[in-house]
This record gives C-alpha cells, sequence and structure tokens, in this order.
C-alpha cells in the first residue's frame, strides 16, 4: 500500500511533469500571439483573440473525452478490471470520431458564419475565417493528442505525457517562425503551424501504446451508451474550464469593443493569453493530482485523498503569489514583447488591465482544482455545479454589470469578483459532499 511519504513523491512527479506540458500546451497559441503581433500588427491580433473561443471549444472537448475518460480508466485499474479499462478507452475513441466529424464538417461550411458571430469587422473579418477554418479542419488531431496525454498520464508515464505536450509546443514555435518570415505565409501560417503541433504530440505519446505494460489498448467494440455518458459526465468539467476561457473571452471581446474599439481587444488579447499560461499551471496541477485522488478513491482511502487535494492547493497558493509578482513587476515589459507598432493606447490598457485581471489567479486556481477533485471521485454534479458557476453563470451577468458601472476597469476587476464568488460555493459544495461514499466507481464499474 501506498504510504503518505510515497504519496507525496508521487504527487511531485506528477505535478511538476504535467504543469511543464501544460504550459508547453498553452504557449501554441502565446507563440501565435507573438508571432502575428510582430509579423502582422494589431489587426492579426485581434483576428487571433476572436477566433480563440473556438480554439477553446475545440481543446476543451479533448480535455474532455480525455480526462473523463482516463478517470474512469484510473478508477478501474485501481480495480483491477482491466477489460473495462480497455472498454472505456474503446468508447473514448468511438467518442472521439464522432466530434472529430462535427468539427471538420463545421469548418468547411460554418467558419464565415462563426466569425460574424464573434464579432469580426471588415478589418478582421478574413483573418478570423481563415484562423478558424484551419483550427477546425485540424481539430481531430488536437483532440487525439489530449486523449493520448490523459491515458497515458493515467497509465504512469506522465513524462511521456509530458514530453509530448512540450515536444508539440516546440514544433509550434519553430513552424510559426518559418511560416511567417521565411515564407512570409500570415496568419494562415500561424494557424498552420498551430495545427501541425499536435501531431508531433500524438508522434511522440503514441510509443507509450506499443509497450507491453501499456494498459490501455483499443477493442472493436459497438457504441455503448452508459460508458458514454459516464465519460461525458465526468469530462464535462474540464470541457467548460476551457470553455470558461473562451466565454469570457468573447463576452470581454463585446465589452471591450464598445468601450476601446480593436485596440482594446487587441490589448485584451495580451492579457488573455498571458491568462491561459495561468490557467495551464492551474490546471496541471489539478489533472497531475487527479490519477492519484481516482486511484486512491479507487482503493477507498479517504485520508490519502484529502491530503492530495491539502497539497495540491499548497501548491497553487505558493504559485500563484509567484505568477502575480511577475505579472504586477513585468507588466510593462510583458506587453511591449506584444506591441509591435509601440501602440500607446494598447500598451496602456494592457499594463494598467494586466495588474487588475490577475488578482483573481488564486480563486481561479481553488476553483480548478477543487471541480478536479470532485471529477476525480465520481461526484460530477458538483463538479459540474462549480465548472458551469464560472464559466457561464457568475462571469457574465459581473462583467456586464461591473462594465456598465466603471468601464475597463470594471472589465478587468470582473475576473477576480466572479472566481471569487464561485469560490464562495465552491467551500459550500465541498462541505456538503464532503462525505464519502460506501462504494467506488457505482457509475459504471
Amino acid at each position: 500500500m501506498t504510504g503518505m511519504k510515497e504519496l507525496k513523491k508521487e504527487l511531485a512527479k506528477y505535478i511538476a511533469a504535467n504543469v511543464c506540458g501544460m504550459i508547453g500546451l498553452s504557449c501554441y497559441i502565446l507563440a501565435d500571439t507573438f508571432f502575428i503581433a510582430n509579423a502582422i500588427g494589431a489587426n492579426g491580433l485581434t483576428a487571433l483573440n476572436l477566433a480563440l473561443p473556438i480554439y477553446s471549444m475545440v481543446h476543451g472537448s479533448g480535455l474532455m473525452l480525455g480526462m473523463g475518460g482516463a478517470t474512469r480508466f484510473s478508477i478501474a485499474r485501481g480495480q483491477n478490471q482491466q477489460r473495462m479499462a480497455d472498454q472505456i478507452f474503446s468508447q473514448t475513441v468511438i467518442l472521439y470520431g464522432i466530434f472529430g466529424v462535427i468539427f471538420v464538417l463545421s469548418g468547411l461550411f460554418l467558419s464565415a458564419t462563426f466569425a460574424g458571430w464573434l464579432g469580426a469587422n471588415t478589418e478582421v473579418f478574413e483573418m478570423t475565417r481563415v484562423y478558424l477554418q484551419v483550427i477546425l479542419f485540424f481539430s481531430p488531431a488536437f483532440m487525439l493528442n489530449d486523449i493520448f496525454v490523459c491515458f497515458v498520464r493515467n497509465d504512469g508515464a506522465p513524462r511521456r505525457a509530458m514530453c509530448a505536450m512540450l515536444l508539440g509546443s516546440f514544433s509550434n514555435i519553430v513552424l510559426d517562425y518559418i511560416f511567417m518570415y521565411p515564407l512570409h505565409m500570415g496568419i494562415f501560417g500561424a494557424v498552420l503551424a498551430t495545427g501541425c503541433a499536435p501531431i508531433v504530440g500524438i508522434w511522440a505519446s503514441h510509443g507509450h501504446w506499443k509497450k507491453k505494460d501499456c494498459g490501455f489498448h483499443f477493442r472493436r467494440t459497438r457504441p455503448e451508451g452508459k460508458i458514454f455518458r459516464g465519460i461525458l459526465a465526468l469530462g464535462v468539467p474540464s470541457l467548460i474550464t476551457e470553455l470558461a476561457s473562451g466565454v469570457v473571452m468573447f463576452v470581454f471581446n463585446l465589452l471591450i469593443l464598445n468601450l476601446e474599439g480593436n485596440t482594446g481587444v487587441a490589448a485584451y488579447g495580451v492579457v488573455a493569453n498571458l491568462a491561459y499560461v495561468v490557467t495551464a499551471i492551474h490546471t496541471g496541477i489539478a489533472q497531475g493530482t487527479q490519477p492519484l485522488i481516482s486511484r486512491e478513491y479507487g482503493r477507498q482511502k479517504e485520508d490519502h485523498m484529502k491530503k492530495l487535494l491539502e497539497l495540491a492547493m499548497l501548491v497553487m497558493a505558493i504559485s500563484s503569489v509567484l505568477i502575480y509578482l511577475i505579472f504586477y513587476l513585468g507588466a510593462d515589459p510583458l506587453t511591449a514583447a506584444f506591441n509591435s507598432e509601440g501602440s500607446q493606447t494598447l500598451q496602456k490598457i494592457a499594463v494598467h488591465g494586466m495588474r487588475l485581471y490577475f488578482t483573481g489567479i488564486w480563486f481561479a486556481g481553488f476553483n480548478i482544482i477543487l471541480a478536479v477533485y470532485f471529477m476525480a471521485q465520481e461526484r460530477a454534479v458538483p463538479a459540474q455545479i462549480l465548472s458551469l458557476a464560472r464559466g457561464f453563470f457568475v462571469i457574465v451577468p459581473v462583467a456586464v454589470i461591473l462594465a456598465k458601472g466603471f468601464g475597463m476597469t470594471g472589465v478587468w476587476i470582473s475576473y477576480a469578483a466572479a472566481e471569487g464568488i464561485v469560490a464562495i460555493l465552491g467551500v459550500i459544495l465541498y462541505k456538503k459532499k464532503n462525505g464519502f461514499p460506501k462504494k467506488a466507481a457505482s457509475g459504471i464499474i
């Protein structure tokens, strides 16, 4: 049996590997932001920012399938049910195929419609449409990469999962430079580089599948609605966590367009893309604890589960302090790195916004970790409530109300205000749902 000392060592290994990998994954878009800002300018940055909610949808769907399937897989393995573990992986792949077809068809026929819905005006419409179409075309690669990373990590190979994410990110940076500078491919080059990156990640992680001790295998099977529902129920919080970024971005884009126009949206793009990195760190901490919590849940070790949650929250709190100090003290040079045209308006808006917006990172980290904690032990309802609250039901009205009352300052502080409200809800849910169920994995296993 795993003692507390060994559990801490395992947690450190999983969190370190997963945070590094998630930072690499978040750099897909951060690299695009940097190269587009410097090669195309503010309009390119605005187009990218308008298109990012769709990327959040694609990436969130991949994490929904990967996290939902891998959580079920970990519980099955913890109970020594290998046949069920293989069945869960196979059903996850079937779901992946369904989602992939939907996204590709949407890209072929609806990319212009999406660009209009997202608020693209005549100056940035075509760039936004191109970015959306290519991202949706490559959506099967993004989702399969997410699925492989989740299953490989939950199969006891967090370092391989980390390497897959980092290699994909590194290839994106290299291809961004090649496509946008020597080849002068513009925004199409940026999104093409982003689309190719997960293919590199898939190549890096698929070797685990060939190992003799690989714990998951694809077996020919019919779709099973009960397993589908179980995977989706546990994966929805991961989808909502990603969609939260997209929804916040969409709402903020519309509010800022009315307040400061395209320059304001470009300034918000700087802050929002740095926020992707912060969310990736928090998500990395949360997902690093998930395989261990699910395993201990299968073993009925409640004290171990609570200790893992406490340690994850401690790591999050310390890292959040360091992150905020970096953004507060380095707001000027960080903004300047994405402000190739030297716009004083953009610089002023982004620097002011960065220092206000990131006051909410402690609350956001708390909410992300707590939602994954619920999900890891098959408590889908509180996980979904928490995720929906932070992604939709709180942030939207708070942002609208504060923007109306305080203008741009209201927009920036709405993130912290909304996450703080949701954190209070999270504490209430934790206290109400803290009883340990008599039988683990009661859903499909």
